[in-house]
């Protein structure tokens, strides 16, 4: 007799299978395949777990079931114990029946009856979330609790912090119970096709679709997509046809694509890469650099952004800076001065960070970005902040420019950018010799998570090495404009 298969379930099993069943497979029976790490999932979750804890002061007094090492029997013991001696408040109350395991963040006794509250970091209501609260109202109530209401408890953005962080006013809690209700119908089907998928010996036959990003980005994407090939047409940008359309059909290589059925901007793309083929636009790009003016600065900034607003005066998921790196060049020709600021972990830096600034970029600078917006972004919630900087800290926003443009106009364009005009795309292809390879930080989103590092490391050697690497990546970006321009200006 063979090996009994586990189709127990818990919450997050049974979203993963509602996105795909073959993930819930994979979850279960883990493939030869070694999948990439993913430290932002680490970041996101360990943000996930302050919000569930800060929102348990919407209901202070309560008593929690603890889980961390804990089996599940003795979490499920605890729960029990606590309904049975009149406990008003619980969290990350435990529930089994029917073979599917779930935690309530917050569960307030009601008279009778109880009421679920699921706490989101995210600012609104979404399908996920509704489904997510179903499960949980499925399982208590087959439990034999009656459910008055069900709530989602999300972040309000608007919310600004002054002093300690006002609960109330931080999170939003809706009514869901209607949807939540509507929801009930179809879930005992859908859970038996879940342990049908559990019990089966081979992988689930699903093919690559939408599912693998909706509605979050699958773990084993990289397992699934291994057999698409490079130069594919899910390389091609922007929304135009429908992909996944044209690969149901066998058309996967951009060179059986009907080009006509493309819209420009993907037309472009795929007979740029498939006849290898660059576009310079001269007179555009001289013009371009006609544009700058020195002394001239390149600028770029490194933020960060958390649901719980951190100093007074920010909001949930604010863009605040905490680096900066700056190169200035005072003449054509000349050196550029590097200038750099990374803040000291736990202080507010936006004060200290906007005077440096403003010390060290001269009034009639040319300010020169890639993706301006963002720059031009920063310095407005700066000047918005501190009223007595707003006047300069203007003048400086009037004064960027931004080296993406004569990318995104596609004046210069090489077949290796792929239809894409980040910095990340165009450097190689301008300038091959610099890469971000190599580099412990290579991109924003490890920049933010390594901040956050920072943060919390005791270690004083670990702390040297977080700060000496954020200045490493935030200094390559400006050597890559440094150098990005000077082929722009080498162009005749």
């Amino acid at each position: 007799m063979g090996k009994r298969k586990n189709t127990g379930l818990s919450k997050s099993l049974v979203l993963k299978g509602m996105q795909c069943r073959k993930a819930l497979w994979l979850k279960k029976n883990p493939p030869d395949f070694e999948l990439p790490p993913r430290p932002e999932l680490e970041a996101r979750f360990a943000a996930g777990n302050a919000v569930g804890i800060l929102a348990q002061q919407l209901f202070p007094g309560g008593t929690e079931v603890h889980f961390d090492g804990l089996p599940f029997s003795v979490q499920l013991a605890r729960t029990k114990r606590l309904i049975d001696k009149g406990t008003n408040v619980i969290y990350e109350a435990a529930f089994s029946r029917g073979g599917v395991f779930v935690k309530v963040d917050i569960l307030v006794r009601d008279g009778d009856s109880w009421q679920i509250y699921e706490v989101k970091m995210g600012s609104s209501v979404k399908a996920v979330n509704l489904d997510d609260v179903a499960i949980q109202y499925h399982v208590l109530s087959q439990y034999g609790l009656n459910i008055s209401a069900a709530y989602l408890t999300h972040i309000n953005n608007r919310y600004v912090r002054h002093g300690a962080i006002d609960v109330q006013q931080l999170f939003h809690s809706q009514d869901v119970t209607a949807e939540v209700l509507a929801r009930q119908d179809q879930l005992p089907q859908l859970l038996d096709q879940l342990r049908d998928t559990l019990r089966g010996d081979d992988e689930p036959a699903i093919d690559i679709g939408p599912w693998c990003n909706d509605p979050f980005e699958c773990d084993y994407i990289p397992y699934c997509w291994q057999h698409i090939s490079e130069q594919s047409i899910f390389d091609l940008r922007g929304q135009g046809i429908d992909k996944f359309a044209h690969y149901r059909q066998g058309v996967i290589k951009l060179e059986d694509l009907p080009l006509d059925q493309l819209n420009p901007a993907q037309r472009f793309q795929a007979e740029a890469t498939l006849l290898k083929q660059d576009t310079t636009d001269i007179p555009a790009i001289r013009a371009f650099v006609d544009s700058l003016w020195y002394p001239l600065c390149y600028l770029d900034f490194e933020t960060f952004n958390t649901p719980i607003p951190p100093f007074d005066g920010s909001r949930p998921y604010q863009k605040i800076p905490f680096q900066y790196s700056l190169h200035i060049q005072q003449q054509p020709g000349m050196q550029p001065q590097h200038c750099e600021y990374l803040a000291v972990a736990h202080i507010d830096p936006r004060r200290e960070l906007a005077e440096q600034l403003l010390a060290e970029i001269p009034a009639d600078a040319c300010v020169l970005t890639y993706n301006q917006a963002f720059e031009k972004g920063v310095l407005r919630e700066l000047a918005t902040l501190f009223p007595d900087l707003a006047e300069a800290l203007q003048q400086r926003i009037d004064n960027v420019r931004d080296l993406m443009v004569p990318f995104k106009k596609r004046h210069i364009y090489r077949w290796q950018m792929a239809g894409s005009y980040s910095i990340k795309a165009v450097l190689p292809a301008l300038v091959p010799e610099l890469s971000y390879q190599g580099l412990s930080i290579a991109d924003g989103q490890m920049a933010m998570v390594a901040y956050r590092q920072m943060c919390e490391e005791q270690d004083l050697l670990q702390l040297a090495e977080i700060r000496k690497d954020l200045l490493a990546y935030c200094g390559l970006d400006m050597l890559a404009m440094v150098r990005i321009l000077e082929v722009l200006k080498g162009i005749e």
